[in-house]
């Protein structure tokens, strides 16, 4: 047997409301042996998160651990049990023996010092060594975690660098005192994939380079089968299933990790609807059990399958009418200004020269890495962002053309749903209010009672209810906030919405419904949509077309399938093949190339002395 170096023992962590006591993690087990990946996968909820925190003693103050161990095997000190340490004694852990990478890097990071001295700090805390030799083993960090130009890396600040190079910065810092155990908490949630599946490559070299363990915890089982050789399912605060990455992968035993195997787009075929974790977890007529324990993931998913024919007919009818919005030669530039005088010496071209149509009733679907103008597109669409020159024709009307109070009207028409529910949502504001303040705006309806009644409608429509109406966005889970966001657009009854990045910071089974959700509107109320992501994967479930964005070009503009399955740049095959596939192939190619880099680290290639002479 391998050595155990983490065993968590019937933990119990329980959380405080004025109204009731929450039991969030409810008598978990696990250990994770030296050399070691292991994988936490769950919906939010699921208790995932608390448990990670659990192992490094930072559960928010309304928590508390009420029962169980967490045995640590400590470099110089045995074996000790995190849970029952005072505070004054785990902080010799923190950042020590044990380092921990947070989901999101710009809230970890403090913005008014500079990302060097942000881990030359932890350095100089646990090591006791001086400025200089802190300043240069940062350096060397930032060069371990690949990061581009370190010394300029040192002096820069959390604001100035991309989401992936925050994120190597918060792996550099939970790596400067080479820790035995690295907690990873959702670490690549919302990057593009080709960000993400570096930051993946990143952490299996450096495993091998250091010998250390990795718990990675997310909600995505393909982005945990890239990384972990052992994973743990929690569903409400419970270990369902764990076992080994490919058995749980291959034959899933709990109707709930079925659920979240279902839920991800698949590639290899097309659905007209996305399977849930509903469609597993709902139980037996005679009982309580569930009736996803005998169902198969094969049966569920091919009874949504869209044959190439259905689909052919669909199209063949979609593509008949006029495009309802002509985009033409469209550049969006902004200046760069340098000097003292603020002189413009440059631009950056973040739509340079695009042309598309979209026709009513279609899903455009818009993908490409940050940076690659899809946002800005959008919102140039909408006048929300001046363009530079070029066209957008909607309905014959030129809209580049129009004033702020010719384009009013327009704005009813074409909505748009952002990407961050929570900061699109005044916190001051119910929910009710939220969506009945544009529909005053653009005069919907006559009086208050008439707009209350639609928008309790709405709610209801996305799956909520009129208990709803007199909350705030802060007492909703990201899912609902964004139903919240897409009842809002629907409000006005619009023809065309633009979704951007609507769902990629969700989890998989949310992503799901909201998913869902859209394209049962698109059906219902005959909306347009282009869809932005930077999820290839999300953007072909849900599209008929898709255009790839590259440096503010169009790359490629096509039938969704076809660009996937034939993709003829070259940008666009490195999107899909940073995808995590999930196939068992994929899987034990990925098993057998950790086990290779370890064994290359673990026995390194000897050198042979020639005879002198």
């Amino acid at each position: 047997m391998s050595e155990i170096l983490l065993e968590v023992k019937n933990l119990e962590i329980e959380f405080k409301t004025e109204e009731e006591t929450v039991r969030a993690v409810d008598g978990i087990n696990f250990t994770v042996s030296k050399g070691e990946s292991v994988g936490i996968v769950g919906e939010s909820g699921s208790g995932k998160t608390v448990s990670s925190l659990a192992l490094m003693r930072l559960i928010p103050r309304a928590g508390k651990i009420t029962s169980g161990e967490i045995n640590f095997a400590s470099r110089t000190r045995g074996t000790v049990n995190l849970a029952a340490l005072q505070e004054k004694d785990m902080r010799s852990f923190r950042g020590n023996e044990i380092g921990m990478v947070f989901q999101e890097p710009m809230t970890s990071l403090n913005p008014v010092y500079t990302c060097g001295n942000q881990v030359m700090e932890a350095i100089m805390l646990h090591q006791k060594v001086s400025k200089g030799e802190s300043r240069n083993r940062t350096i060397e960090l930032f060069k371990q975690v690949r990061l581009p130009r370190p010394e300029t890396m040192l002096e820069s600040y959390p604001h100035q660098l991309s989401g992936g190079q925050k994120q190597r910065v918060m792996i550099a810092m939970a790596m400067s005192c080479k820790p035995s155990l690295l907690i990873a908490d959702e670490p690549t949630t919302a990057l593009d994939v080709t960000v993400q599946a570096a930051i993946l490559e990143l952490m299996k070299e450096l495993q091998a380079e250091t010998d250390m363990n990795i718990v990675f915890i997310s909600h995505d089982l393909g982005v945990i089968a890239e990384i972990a050789e052992k994973v743990i399912v929690m569903y409400k605060g419970k270990i369902v299933e764990q076992g080994n990455i490919l058995d749980v992968y291959s034959n899933p035993q709990h109707p709930y990790t079925k659920g979240l195997l279902a839920c991800r787009p698949p590639l290899n075929k097309r659905l007209y609807i996305l399977p849930t974790v509903s469609d597993f977890m709902q139980p037996e007529s005679s009982g309580s059990s569930l009736n996803g324990a005998n169902k198969k993931l094969s049966d569920v998913i091919d009874k949504y399958v869209i044959t190439p024919e259905t689909r052919k007919k669909e199209h063949q009818q979609l593509y008949t009418r006029e495009p309802i919005l002509k985009v033409q030669n469209l550049k969006t530039y902004f200046p760069v200004h340098s000097g003292l005088l603020g002189r413009r010496v440059e631009y950056i071209k973040a739509v340079d020269d695009i042309s598309f149509d979209v026709y009513p009733g279609e899903t455009l679907g818009v993908v490409g890495e940050s940076g690659s103008g899809k946002t800005t597109l959008g919102r140039t669409i909408l006048r929300l962002i001046e363009p530079t020159s070029g066209s957008i024709i909607y309905k014959g009307n030129d809209l580049t053309k129009m004033n702020s109070s010719e384009i009013k009207p327009f704005r009813k028409k074409i909505q748009i749903i952002f990407q961050d529910p929570y900061s699109s949502l005044d916190p001051r504001c119910t929910i009710g209010e939220a969506i009945m303040e544009p529909m005053k705006v653009h005069n919907v309806l006559t009086t208050d009672r008439e707009r209350k009644k639609k928008v309790i409608e709405l709610l209801e429509r996305v799956n909520m209810n009129s208990s709803h109406f007199n909350r705030y966005p802060h007492e909703f889970s990201g899912g609902q906030r964004q139903r919240i966001c897409i009842a809002r657009a629907v409000a006005l009854n619009p023809e065309f919405i633009i979704c951007d990045e609507s769902v990629s910071s969700l989890d998989v089974s949310v992503q799901a419904q909201a998913l869902n959700l859209l394209t049962e509107l698109r059906k219902d109320f005959g909306f347009t949509y282009i869809f932005i992501s930077h999820d290839i994967s999300v953007v072909k479930f849900i599209s008929d077309r898709m255009l790839v964005l590259f440096d503010g070009k169009l790359e490629e503009l096509g039938d969704a399938d076809d660009i996937y399955f034939n993709p003829r740049k070259e940008y666009t095959k490195r999107l899909i093949n940073a995808i995590p596939k999930g196939r068992i192939e994929d899987i034990k190619a990925s098993m057998e190339k950790r086990k290779t880099m370890r064994s290359k680290e673990h026995h390194p290639t000897e050198v042979i002395k020639q005879p002198k002479g």
